[in-house]
Order: structure tokens, then C-alpha cells, then sequence
């Protein structure tokens, strides 16, 4: 339950939901961005604008639009690998307290945020910023993790 402490009157522990739940906007980003994607590719296809001989073996010769879906899409396969990782590790070994829950958060509103300018004006500056707090928020969650592994804490 939320903020349940444990048995032993140590760290505050999150519901399973509680700590899933920015998992699952993630996942829900991703496959947006894929299900967005689908009818971008089609449509070139049908318009003439790309032959399927022209990116069968993943040439870059898709339209602007596409292409910049598609890049966030990929991007979304990245460095949320680890957060994935990370989540699925501090479930199992009982380390997802609230400090976790909201970095998560935190992780994951980067993660919109990047995708969203990813997709709307593209600004690589915003969009770099965005990613590289995000990349640091995951590296702060990774370092806490490992301390609290090898502390017993």
C-alpha cells in the first residue's frame, strides 16, 4: 500500500501500482509514437513519396515527418531500456520506496516532454536538455539503487 512502512519499520515502501504506473506511461509513449508512425510510413508509401526499395534496408529516405516520429520512437527504445531494467530490479528486491516512485516520475516527464518536442518543432537544444535531464535523473536513480544493494539499506 502506498506508504506502507515495512515489518521492520524501515524504509517507506510504494504499492505495486504506485511503482508501475510511470512504467506504463512510458510504455504508453512508446507505443503511441509507433501507432502514430504507421499511418506516417503509409501514407508515403501510397502518396509515391517512398518506394519500398528505397528503405528496405533502413536507408534514411523517408519523409522529414516520419523520419522525426520515427526517431522518437527509437529514442523511446534507448535509455528507457535501463529504466525498465531498473524498475523491474527495485520491485524484486523490495528498494522502490517513494524516493524511487518520484524520481521515476520525474524520469518519465523528461521522457514526454523530449518526445514531444521530438515531434513538434523539433528543437534539438530543448530536446537535448530534455534528454539529458532525463539521462541524469536515471543515472541518480542507478547510483541510489546500488548504494542501497551493497549498504543493505
Amino acid at each position: 500500500m502506498l506508504g506502507a512502512k515495512d515489518r521492520k519499520g524501515g524504509a517507506t515502501r510504494m504499492s505495486l501500482q504506485a511503482i508501475l504506473l510511470p512504467l506504463f506511461v512510458e510504455v504508453a509513449l512508446t507505443f503511441a509514437l509507433l501507432f502514430s508512425l504507421a499511418p506516417l510510413r503509409s501514407h508515403a508509401f501510397r502518396s509515391g513519396a517512398v518506394r519500398p526499395e528505397d528503405v528496405a534496408l533502413r536507408q534514411p529516405n523517408w519523409p522529414k515527418r516520419a523520419t522525426q516520429v520515427a526517431n522518437s520512437y527509437a529514442n523511446q527504445l534507448e535509455l528507457p531500456i535501463l529504466f525498465y531494467v531498473l524498475t523491474i530490479l527495485a520491485l524484486v528486491t523490495r528498494k522502490a520506496g517513494i524516493l524511487f516512485v518520484i524520481l521515476a516520475w520525474i524520469f518519465v516527464i523528461f521522457r514526454l516532454l523530449q518526445a514531444y518536442v521530438h515531434v513538434t518543432n523539433n528543437k534539438v537544444n530543448i530536446r537535448g536538455a530534455m534528454f539529458g535531464m532525463s539521462a541524469v535523473v536515471l543515472a541518480v536513480m542507478w547510483i541510489i539503487y546500488i548504494i542501497q544493494i551493497f549498504t543493505g539499506t
